[in-house]
C-alpha cells in the first residue's frame, strides 16, 4: 500500500525539483528523502524518479502518482479543515500574497475588519501579508510558502493558474485612462467621459516595465486601437505613473483600484472596455479552512467598499 508520507516527499520533489532542496523544506536529510523514495518505489513496483544528470527526474509513473497525490493530499487538507470547524477551529495565522493595489487598498479594511470583529474567534485571526506580483505569488503557493493569493488577469491578457488551485472572482476592477487635466480640456473630454483610444496615438505614453502583465495589456489595448504606444516612463510604481500624468508627462492607462485622487489628473473610462479581474487563489482543499474561509469573507467585504 502507498504511503501518504512518501507521496508527499514525492510531490515536493516534483514542486523544488532536487533531493536537497526538497529535504530543506520537509526539514529531513537528503539521505532520508532518498530512501524514502526508494521504499515508494518498492511499494508502487516501479521506479518512479531516475538520474538526470547530477539530479533526479520523475519517471512517468512518478509524474502519474504525483497527480494522484495532489488529489489525496488536497482531500486530506479539506478533512482536516472540516474538523478544525467542528471543533469551532481557533484561528492562527494565515500568510497571503497580494499584488501591490489590492494590498494597499483592501488588506488595510481587512485588518481593521478582524479587529472589530463580533466573532471572538475571528479576532485572533493572524494575516500575514506579503506584497508580490501574481506570477511570484503563485510560486509561492505552489511551493507552500503562502496560504493565500490575491491575483489578477486582464481581460486582454489571461492568466494560467497552477494546476490543483481554486480560483474565486472578488472584484472586476476597470481600466481607466489618466490625462492631465488641461490636456483632457484640450481634447473636449467632459470629466467621466467615454475615450476612444484611436484619438491618442501621438501621445506620450507612461507604462510599468515590460516584465509586467499590465505593460502587456497596454500594448494590446493600443494594438486594437490600432497603433504601437510611445513609452516615455516606465515605473512599476503606479503612484509616480500618476503623479507624472498630473505633471503633464504624458498618458497612462491604470486599473481604477490603483488610482489615487490627485490634483490635476483626469480620469476617463475606455469606449472599448478593459478589466483587470481580481481572484483570491487557493490550493485545493484549503477553502474549507475556517481561517481561509473567514480571510475569504472580509476580503469580499472590502472589495465591496472599495467598488462604492
Amino acid at each position: 500500500m502507498l504511503d501518504v508520507r512518501r507521496l508527499r516527499i514525492l510531490q515536493h520533489l516534483a514542486t523544488y525539483g532536487t533531493v536537497a532542496a526538497t529535504a530543506e523544506v520537509l526539514h529531513l536529510t537528503a539521505p532520508a528523502v532518498s530512501q524514502q523514495l526508494s521504499v515508494l518505489e518498492r511499494e508502487a513496483g516501479v521506479p518512479v524518479v531516475e538520474k538526470s544528470g547530477r539530479t533526479l527526474r520523475l519517471t512517468p509513473a512518478g509524474e502519474l502518482l504525483v497527480a494522484h497525490a495532489e488529489v489525496i493530499l488536497a482531500d486530506l487538507a479539506a478533512a482536516e479543515s472540516d474538523l478544525r470547524a467542528l471543533k469551532g477551529g481557533h484561528h492562527g495565522l494565515i500568510r497571503v500574497a497580494a499584488f501591490a493595489s489590492a494590498a494597499r487598498t483592501l488588506f488595510p479594511e481587512v485588518y481593521r475588519l478582524i479587529a472589530q470583529h463580533a466573532d471572538e474567534q475571528a479576532r485572533t485571526l493572524t494575516v500575514q501579508l506579503v506584497e508580490q506580483e501574481p506570477d511570484p505569488a503563485m510560486e509561492a503557493l505552489k511551493r507552500r510558502q503562502v496560504d493565500v493569493v490575491v491575483a489578477h488577469s486582464y481581460s486582454v491578457v489571461p492568466r494560467n493558474f497552477p494546476d490543483n488551485c481554486q480560483q474565486d472572482v472578488l472584484m472586476e476592477d476597470p481600466v481607466l485612462l489618466c490625462l492631465p487635466v488641461d490636456q483632457a480640456q484640450r481634447l473636449e473630454l467632459a470629466p467621466g467621459q467615454s475615450v476612444d483610444l484611436t484619438r491618442l496615438s501621438g501621445e506620450a505614453w507612461l507604462t510599468p516595465g515590460p516584465d509586467t502583465s499590465c505593460y502587456q495589456m497596454i500594448q494590446r489595448t493600443c494594438g486594437v486601437a490600432g497603433f504601437v504606444p510611445e513609452v516615455r516612463v516606465r515605473s512599476s510604481d503606479f503612484s509616480v505613473l500618476l503623479s507624472l500624468v498630473a505633471a503633464g508627462a504624458g498618458i497612462a492607462l491604470v486599473p481604477r483600484l490603483a488610482i489615487t485622487e490627485q490634483q490635476g489628473l483626469s480620469v476617463h473610462p475606455l469606449v472599448a472596455p478593459v478589466t483587470r479581474t481580481v481572484f483570491t487563489v487557493v490550493r485545493t482543499g484549503t477553502a474549507r479552512r475556517p481561517d481561509v474561509h473567514t480571510l475569504s469573507a472580509l476580503l469580499r467585504q472590502a472589495a465591496a467598499t472599495a467598488t462604492t
